[in-house]
This record gives C-alpha cells, sequence and structure tokens, in this order.
C-alpha cells in the first residue's frame, strides 16, 4: 500500500467515526431522524393557505350576538334529575296525539318496570336559588329524589314550592346563594321570525344551546298541558330545536331576555321535527310570584266558555273580521253573570288588550288574581259596551256538570219525525227523554244524524247535539227550527247555541255559526 492510499484510508475511518458519534449523541432524544429530514424535504402545508369565503364585519359581528347571549344565558339554566316509580311498563310518559311531553326514557315492552329516572331542566329566577321547570318534570318525583345541576357542575338536593298543573309549570328551591337568575322579557314585544336560542339539557347533555325563530305566538288547542277544561295553553312556537331533556329549558332573544319556559314538541317520532313550544313568559311571571307568596294559586276567572270567532261567526254577529272570543256559556254565579254578560256576547278587549283568540284570552286571564276588577270591551247586538268584572276563585263559581254513565251519546230512538235540513247536512227531532235528561233542559230539538264531511259537519255539529237558540230566539220545535232558518237570505249567516257532551263526560255549550247556503 503507497502513501497515498494509507492517507485516504486514515481519512475516511476518522470520518465514519465521527459520525458515529454524532448519531450516537442524538438517538436518545430522538431528533436525528428530524434534523436529517429537516434537512432533506420541504415544509408540508396541511388544507388551503385561506378559507374559500371572506365574510364581511356584519356577519363577525351576527356570529358574535349568538356567542355572547349563550354564554350570557347559560349560567341561568340548569339540569333536573328526578326518581319516581313508572304508571305503566313500556311507554313515554305522556303523549296526546302526535304531542309528547318530552323528557322521558323508554324501557322494552314486557319488562318489570324499575323506578323511573328522568331528566329535565329549570332556569333560575331568584340568586338565592329559587328555579321555575315544568310541572310534568317533577309531578311524579320523590321529593327526596329531585337533584338540582348547575351549569358548573355543582348539585343540590331540592324541594318543591309549589305546582300549577294548569300551566304546567312548578317551582323548587335550592339552597345556594350568589346565583344568576335570568332576565324577564316582555311577551308583548315578541316577533313573529324574530331569532331566539333553546337552553336546556336534551339527553342529559348539559348546558346544550340551540338557535331558531319564533315560528308563531299564541298557540292553543293542542291538547298538550291537560284534559281540564281550565288548563291554559297560549304557547309560542320556535323551530330552534328541542329535545328529550328540555322540558323546562329557557326560550331566550338575542338580547338574553327569557320569553317562555320549553314545554312540548309536535312529533310523530318523540324526537324534533322542527315543532316545539313554551309557555310565555308573562304566564310564568304571574305563576312564580303566586306560588312564591304562599306556595299556592290564587288564580281569578272569569266564569265563562268561549270559542274563537271564524268568518262565519263574525258575519253572523256584524263583525267586520274575526275577532275576540264568543261565550258560549255563562257559569251560574259566576264573576261573568254578575258583571251581566250573555251567552252570544264577543270579548273583544281585556283591560284595553285586543283579544286575538280564546288562547290569549286565557293567557291574559291567568295573569291577574282572585278579587281583581277588569274592564271588559264587548260586542252585542252590533254595538260596543264596556263591562267591569271582578274576578272570583274557581271554587267560588259553579262547576261544569258532567252528564252521568247512562247519558252517553247514542242516536235517540225517538220515534217523531225528524225535520231534514238537506242543504246544511244534518236533521232534527223533538228532544227525547234521554236528552231531556242528559241536559237537564225542557225546550230545544235533537241533532238526529249529520252527513259525514257534510258543511253541518264540518261547522262541528254532530249527531246527539242539542239546538236551543236560532241566535237569541229559543227554539222549540223541529218545524219552528225549519222556519227561523228559513226567514234567512242565502248567504246570510246565523248563530246556533248547542249543547253537546265534552270528551270527559261534561255538557258542553258551544256556538255553532252557519251560512245559508244558496
Amino acid at each position: 500500500m503507497d502513501r497515498r492510499t494509507l492517507f485516504a484510508a486514515i481519512a475516511l475511518i476518522s470520518v465514519g467515526m465521527v459520525l458515529g458519534i454524532v448519531l450516537v449523541s442524538h438517538v436518545g432524544s430522538g431528533d436525528v431522524i428530524g434534523s436529517v429530514l429537516a434537512q432533506t424535504r420541504s415544509p408540508v402545508h396541511l388544507g388551503a393557505k385561506q378559507p374559500p369565503i371572506s365574510i364581511s364585519e356584519n356577519v363577525r359581528q351576527f356570529n358574535r350576538v349568538f356567542t355572547e347571549v349563550a354564554n350570557a344565558v347559560m349560567p341561568s339554566v340548569v339540569g333536573i334529575r328526578v326518581l319516581r316509580e313508572r304508571e305503566e311498563e313500556g311507554r313515554v310518559f305522556e303523549f296526546f296525539g302526535p304531542f309528547r311531553r318530552f323528557f322521558e326514557e323508554r324501557i322494552p315492552e314486557g319488562l318489570t318496570p324499575p323506578p323511573q329516572r328522568a331528566q329535565g331542566s329549570g332556569v333560575i329566577v331568584t340568586e338565592d336559588g329559587y328555579i321555575v321547570t315544568n310541572n310534568h318534570v317533577v309531578e311524579k318525583a320523590k321529593e327526596e329524589d329531585i337533584r338540582v345541576i348547575t351549569h358548573e357542575g355543582k348539585e343540590y338536593r331540592a324541594k318543591i314550592v309549589g305546582r300549577d298543573p294548569l300551566t304546567d309549570l312548578a317551582l323548587l328551591k335550592i339552597d345556594a346563594r350568589g346565583l344568576k337568575p335570568a332576565y324577564f322579557g316582555n311577551v308583548e314585544d315578541i316577533q313573529v321570525g324574530e331569532w331566539v336560542i333553546a337552553v336546556g339539557n336534551p339527553f342529559g347533555l348539559r348546558s346544550t344551546v340551540t338557535a331558531g325563530i319564533v315560528s308563531a305566538v299564541g298557540r292553543g288547542g293542542l291538547g298538550v298541558i291537560s284534559g281540564d277544561p281550565y288548563a291554559v295553553e297560549n304557547f309560542i312556537q320556535t323551530d330552534a330545536a328541542i329535545n328529550p331533556g328540555n322540558s323546562g329549558g329557557g326560550l331566550f332573544t338575542l338580547q338574553g331576555a327569557l320569553i317562555g319556559i320549553n314545554t312540548a314538541i309536535a312529533t310523530t317520532t318523540g324526537f324534533y321535527q322542527g315543532y316545539g313550544f313554551a309557555v310565555p313568559v308573562d304566564i310564568v311571571r304571574a305563576v312564580v310570584e303566586d306560588l312564591l307568596e304562599d306556595g299556592k294559586i290564587d288564580r281569578g276567572y272569569i266564569g265563562v266558555q268561549i270559542q274563537p270567532v271564524d268568518d262565519v261567526t263574525a258575519k253572523a254577529l256584524g263583525l267586520d273580521k274575526p275577532q275576540g272570543a264568543i261565550v258560549s256559556n255563562v257559569l251560574k254565579g259566576g264573576a261573568a253573570e254578575r258583571a251581566g254578560i250573555k251567552e252570544g256576547d264577543v270579548i273583544l278587549e281585556f283591560d284595553g288588550i285586543p283579544v286575538k283568540s280564546p288562547n290569549h284570552l286565557q293567557g291574559l286571564v291567568v295573569t291577574r288574581r282572585a278579587g281583581q276588577t277588569v274592564r271588559l270591551t264587548i260586542w252585542r247586538d252590533g254595538k260596543r259596551l264596556e263591562k267591569s268584572v271582578t274576578l272570583r276563585r274557581r271554587d267560588e263559581q259553579a262547576s261544569i256538570s258532567r252528564v252521568s254513565e247512562n247519558g252517553s251519546r247514542e242516536e235517540s230512538v225517538e220515534e217523531e219525525r225528524s225535520v231534514d235540513l238537506e242543504k246544511l247536512g244534518f236533521s232534527v227531532g223533538a228532544l227525547s227523554e234521554q236528552a231531556r235528561s242528559r241536559y237537564e233542559i225542557e225546550e230545544g230539538v235533537e241533532v238526529r244524524r249529520v252527513t259525514p264531511y257534510s258543511y253541518a259537519w264540518e261547522r262541528g255539529l254532530r249527531s246527539g247535539d242539542v239546538i236551543t237558540h236560532v241566535g237569541n230566539t229559543p227554539v222549540r220545535s223541529a218545524s219552528e227550527l225549519r222556519r227561523l232558518l228559513g226567514q234567512r237570505k242565502p248567504g246570510e249567516a246565523v248563530l246556533l247555541r248547542v249543547l253537546s257532551v265534552g270528551p270527559d263526560g261534561e255538557v258542553v255549550r258551544r256556538i255553532v255559526s252557519l251560512e245559508i247556503p244558496s
């Protein structure tokens, strides 16, 4: 080996030894591979370099409104857990056709039901621990097993201060201080189409926020609350997503004002389909104030049964448009009777507030207490009249009478010939003994037959009903009814006062309006 080759070999060995030392010194830290890769590969950029859309400052501000209001109101909403005995196997707590209350859990058919664990929501109304929720969340619960979980995750045992089944509201109390109560909004400021957020605990997911709009106000007649004829349904409708566990949670405006307590959904699946309903804040305020005072409801009543005014009814009454609520029955000994209100009167205003519908009037009355005097504007015989009514407690007025079990709605077997009002789609005859006993009356005519889907059917007449008046004129016979209707010109509208049997066997006084056919 010559000298040049020897020096080259020594140089290569020296370089190898240096590299070996470097590698050994870095292998413990794991940096050598990264160092080598960093020297041999360009940086990798994941995704696009900028978003595909550039949003305006107005959109950024709009987004900030939602985040700000959500953060502001979430501490005012709590979760509620209850434990209670199941009433039946294999059913959701309670549902009325497609309208379901929505905080219950399901169990398979055929299994022995264990005590039921249910979840709901509530809204803090005072800093010292008063919380409003739905009555159906706690009505069957064992009080020692009611728990409230705050937004921060603290858990408290709660006691029931009071309940109001007729509005589906209840008031709870926990031993806490320094809570953040919700700000109560004004129901008169609520506008259809405005943005709202629903806050609650669907499926036990604490502090869930969903957004939507006010879809409608003054929704009633859903049968969500109870079968009691005095139940108050005057809901705010929203499409903000509401699911099992949201019962008792809050519906808020973008200013963070509480405008309703989420109560029910309309669904064919038991879950959200875009139709949620909330008890409006004016009713919530009135109920909470009553319950805070002594744990009881001291509600005033007018003492009437009422119906909607549609275009045919308005035409029969001489009103220029459908408005108000028509009185179909005045309870004996009630506030309305004492004030001189009569069947067929239309209540147009309540303390100066225009009445939009029967459930709207219910929502106004429920905010007043027994003993308070209200001013009603009514429509009678083509004129506006003012009436002062001092509201009375429900137990101070005559209760709604009920039909005995043998007073069912079978067709009359009366032999007397009936009068056929063919163009209207129904026939009538003299009162049967069964009808006289059922309704405790001596005059009127009994509806023998109503052709299905005829005009009379669509207007609400049914077999077994009794017609007592045409307008204000008493009807004593079938021929007299034909004569009174025959005096009207084609296209005229007429009011019939009708007695019916309600779904729970009670006697119901109704107004049925008909337009005379050509």
